[in-house]
């Protein structure tokens, strides 16, 4: 996979009760072919919000990107306040998002072109039935 130019990645992070018990998906699909899924990832994250888990879920797709040596990549989330703070269009006010934006910024280094896009909901199921799997599966 190193010779991988384009990826395109769904994001999505979820809480139950916001604040509660959360997750995070995140789907890798082929740049060429955005149903061409190369892998999957979900993880239980603890006790957060929805928006943490929204930024904590981009960052684990930009690092898998990372490791799969991409060129290029896609994110696209169904956060539109994630989504823009990320691209500065909204201010980034609170603090506890500031740490995963960080390591965004940082990751979005590692490639030639970075793009950060707001899909609707019904666009990101798979990413959203991980992070339910996740939640459901979790063990603490």
């Amino acid at each position: 996979m190193s010779n991988i130019k384009k990826l395109i990645i769904f994001t999505d992070g979820g809480a139950r009760n916001n604040p509660g018990p959360a997750g995070i998906g995140v789907v890798i699909c082929d740049g060429a072919d955005e149903h061409k899924v190369l892998a999957t990832h979900k993880k239980y994250i603890g006790e957060t919000t929805n928006n943490q888990a929204e930024y904590k879920a981009v960052v684990l797709g930009l690092e898998e990107a990372k490791q799969m040596k991409a060129e290029e990549v896609e994110v696209r989330l169904d956060s539109e306040l994630v989504c823009q703070q990320i691209n500065g269009e909204y201010k980034l006010k609170n603090k506890d998002f500031q740490e995963s934006f960080i390591k965004i910024w940082n990751l979005r280094q590692s490639f030639k072109k970075a793009t950060f896009k707001h899909i609707l909901r019904e666009k990101n199921r798979l990413a959203d039935k991980l992070v339910n799997q996740a939640i459901d599966g979790r063990s603490e």
